[in-house]
């Protein structure tokens, strides 16, 4: 099927240090991912779970597949809408609430910073959020609110100020 698509990774647990997970303190949450060829990513628990700060989380992970899929998303609607994209930044939260042993994320908030050529452009570079909303897979997927705050930016060649 055309409209099937599969993704794999691999992840392996180097977190043994030596007697396995015969306690709760005793193992490290140390991981790898792998895909296709790439670079491995270095991946842990969150450090509040007895993970290593300076490893990837997968919470830090999920808010990045949304923040990404927003964005690749979004680049894709500029161009049907016409809108030049110069530069997009985001810098996205994702809240999680803990219950017992589990939890769930509560939100997740997208702040793309976006730069478009020309003032012209600003209305639809906002509006097109709105259909990368629609179009991203992650968003689509989860069962959380995926917030959006832009803010459309005009290069600075063309003279105009900042749009909110």
């Amino acid at each position: 099927m055309r409209d099937l698509h599969e993704y794999r990774v691999d992840v392996e647990w180097v977190g043994n240090r030596g007697t396995g997970t015969s306690g709760y303190r005793e193992y490290g949450r140390q991981l790898l991912i792998r895909a296709g060829g790439k670079a491995p990513l270095e991946g842990s628990a969150d450090p509040t779970f007895h993970g290593d700060r300076d490893r990837w989380n997968p919470e830090e992970l999920l808010v990045t597949a949304l923040a990404q899929c927003h964005m690749l998303s979004y680049l894709h609607m500029a161009v049907r809408a016409g809108v030049v994209v110069t530069a997009y930044t985001d810098a996205a939260t994702g809240t999680m609430r803990q219950q017992g042993v589990g939890g769930s994320f509560t939100e997740v908030v997208l702040r793309p910073r976006v730069t478009v050529a020309d003032a012209s452009m600003v209305d639809a570079a906002r509006a097109a959020h709105a259909d990368a909303r629609d179009a991203c897979f992650i968003a689509n997927s989860v069962n959380f609110p995926v917030r959006h705050e832009p803010e459309i930016v005009v290069h600075p060649a063309t003279g105009s100020a900042a749009a909110g």
